[in-house]
């Protein structure tokens, strides 16, 4: 049975998962569990990124060329492949911010409308 916070917790669009990770790398490389963390933490734990998710989705990014990956050695001396952002990738998170904002002013005219004067 889930618990609150589970159940508190949203599934991600593919588009937007792509979005937070390019903004997540912007921060500097990182590993792919590193890059799941701090999308759950910057979302005060709203946002959950599941590892049959996250990996595809960093897969599709390199072959963009969006990120770059390389071999490294993890904080707890592990190797792990570390995720960076490339030029184009950020050029492309710019493009896909300013998508989202339409969308999410959009999205947000359907759901709160100004009531346009003398009308209810």
């Amino acid at each position: 049975m889930p618990t609150k916070d589970e159940k508190d917790r949203i599934e991600l669009l593919q588009g937007t998962l792509d979005l937070l990770i390019l903004r997540t790398l912007r921060l500097g490389p990182a590993h792919g569990h590193a890059v799941a963390k701090a999308i759950e933490l910057n979302s005060g734990d709203v946002l959950q990124v599941e590892q049959g998710s996250l990996y595809p989705a960093l897969h599709r990014l390199i072959k963009r060329g969006w990120i770059s990956a390389e071999e490294g050695t993890s904080e707890n001396n592990r190797r792990a492949k570390f995720y960076r952002l490339t030029a184009k990738g950020r050029q492309q998170l710019a493009v896909e911010t300013s998508k989202w904002d339409k969308l999410a002013g959009a999205i947000a005219r359907i759901l709160r409308p100004v009531e346009q004067e003398g009308k209810p």
